[in-house]
């Protein structure tokens, strides 16, 4: 079975890439203390290549369609192969992989891996553009946008592109939605959904509840009027 974790980061992904290692789930090698597949360098590049065939509209609008409907490139094929080289080599009968850019080319990763196991991890986005990360800044993978120097924006934009291409990308036959916020306050009915879905046993690791709902206390812009109501928590 191969699973792989979907979402942006500092969505909280890096929870279930731990509790998957914890069960016994090959997740690649080596790992960082994330959990992401080390290295990285070849799917950022896909991330390059995939947006090619993504059509900017201007404000939030992209165009998924080329990407959609046309061939892969073959050179994404080769990047991600090259990427996923120690999970695809491995004989473990459960493994998979967590690289929150992997967001970034959903839908030729689910037609090239059609079979999977995917975890689709939201949380509120008014938690997760708190902090930094590299897919901040959506220019750096090739991805056309309104840039702007004001952090906690670009960071709202690139969590609107990542909720986009979710939505945009057809769902795969196996497919499993969880919040992070279920998955802290209501860890055990979250993991019993989950272990149904995978059909394997899952370690219980340790959760913070104060993880959840950080915004509150933030005295910097933390809410966009783009945010659809359905991706907040509360």
């Amino acid at each position: 079975m191969l699973i792989t974790i979907i979402g942006r980061g500092h969505g909280g992904t890096r929870a279930m890439s731990h509790t998957l290692s914890a069960s016994g789930v090959f997740m690649g090698e080596p790992l960082n203390e994330s959990g992401d597949l080390l290295p990285p360098e070849p799917m950022y590049e896909a991330c390059r290549v995939f947006a090619k065939y993504v059509t900017y509209r201007g404000g939030l609008v992209w165009d998924f369609s080329r990407a959609l409907d046309g061939p892969i490139d073959p050179a994404f094929t080769r990047l991600v192969e090259q990427f996923l080289t120690t999970v695809l080599r491995s004989d473990a009968a459960n493994r998979g992989w967590k690289l929150p850019e992997t967001t970034l080319v959903l839908p030729w990763i689910v037609r090239m891996f059609p079979d999977a196991r995917y975890i689709y991890w939201s949380r509120d986005p008014r938690d997760s553009i708190l902090g930094a990360h590299l897919t901040d800044d959506l220019g750096d993978f090739g991805i056309a946008y309104d840039r702007t120097d004001d952090v906690r924006l670009r960071r709202a934009i690139s969590w609107r592109y990542q909720w986009e291409i979710m939505r945009a990308t057809p769902s795969p036959e196996h497919r499993r939605d969880v919040r992070f916020e279920d998955f802290v306050l209501h860890q055990e009915p979250t993991l019993q959904r989950i272990e149904e879905f995978l059909g394997i046993p899952l370690a219980r690791i340790p959760v913070r509840a104060e993880s959840v709902g950080r915004w509150r206390a933030d005295t910097g812009q933390h809410d966009f009027g783009f945010f659809p109501p359905e991706a907040l928590y509360g």
